[in-house]
This record gives C-alpha cells, sequence and structure tokens, in this order.
C-alpha cells in the first residue's frame, strides 16, 4: 500500500519531471522566430525574473505586477523583443492577479499545448521572440470569451502608444 508521504513524493518528482521536459525548448523550436538571440544573449538583455518566465516558461506570483493594475490607454508589448502584443482596449480586471485581455493584436501572439499541470492548458507565446507570455482560458468576457492570463514581467507599457 502507498503511504501519503509516498503518493505526495511520486507526484511531485513526477511534475518536476515534466516541468523540466516542458520547458527545455529544442534549437529549431527557438529558430523558427524571426527575434532569436542566444541563452546568454537573452540572459544579457532580460532581469532574471523576465529570463525565467519569458524563456523557461515559469510563472510570476500573482498580484505582484504593477501592470496587473494598469489603467491608461496604451500598448503592451513584449519585454524580450517589444513587439506589440495587446492594446488597453482589451483588457479586464478578471480578479485572478494576473494583466488579463480578452483578445491580442492580430498575429501578435502564438500558442501550444502545455501539459506541464498534466490538463492540457492553452500556452500563449510571443509570435516574433517565442517567449512564453502565459496561458489563454475560456473564461473571459465578451467578445472573446477568452482571458489571456499574462505575466505582467514578460510585458512592457507605453502610455499612449500607437498600435500598427
Amino acid at each position: 500500500m502507498i503511504g501519503r508521504r509516498q503518493l505526495l513524493a511520486g507526484g511531485a518528482g513526477l511534475c518536476l519531471a515534466g516541468l523540466g521536459l516542458a520547458s527545455a525548448r529544442s534549437r529549431a523550436e527557438e529558430a523558427s522566430f524571426p527575434v532569436t538571440f542566444s541563452d546568454a544573449e537573452w540572459r544579457a538583455r532580460l532581469s532574471g525574473d523576465q529570463y525565467a518566465v519569458l524563456r523557461q516558461e515559469a510563472t510570476e506570483r500573482p498580484f505582484s505586477s504593477p501592470l496587473n493594475g494598469q489603467k491608461r490607454r496604451g500598448t503592451y508589448s513584449c519585454a524580450g523583443c517589444d513587439a506589440q502584443l495587446y492594446s488597453s482596449n482589451a483588457k479586464y480586471d478578471s480578479g485572478t492577479g494576473w494583466p488579463s485581455f480578452y483578445e491580442a493584436l492580430d498575429g501578435a501572439v502564438g500558442t501550444k499545448t502545455d501539459y506541464k499541470l498534466v490538463v492540457p492548458r492553452t500556452e500563449v507565446h510571443c509570435a516574433t521572440c517565442g517567449g512564453h507570455l502565459g496561458h489563454i482560458f475560456d473564461d473571459g468576457p465578451p467578445p472573446t470569451g477568452k482571458r489571456h492570463c499574462i505575466n505582467g514581467v514578460a510585458m512592457n507599457f507605453a502610455a499612449g502608444a500607437r498600435m500598427g
């Protein structure tokens, strides 16, 4: 019979193994984006937290980003490559602790299936550099019904910036 400690330890081990496999990106995948840098270049360009989220698919703590409460009009761009991602017009307060949007700018993001938590989720990444941004869920407001739950550390904000 498996005890509670063995079950928890085994589950933790599986989760850690899954994280390692899921966060390892192949060279071919990295090279498929218009903007690419070596790992050393990414580390030099990004803060430690930005690198962890954008390049290693980490998640920032909820309610830790100043962008969560950002209310001004403007544009959110990728902290890795400065590509424009989201308009403030699509931002809303989801109450989850991360900046949330009901849609991205046209062609700004890509998606893939993420199995890190065993249950499949839709990961969203920058279409220009491949940087991990967060996840998309089906519990957002109209008109799309989607919630792009985005790590604030993965973005920059420019007030009044023109989208284009």
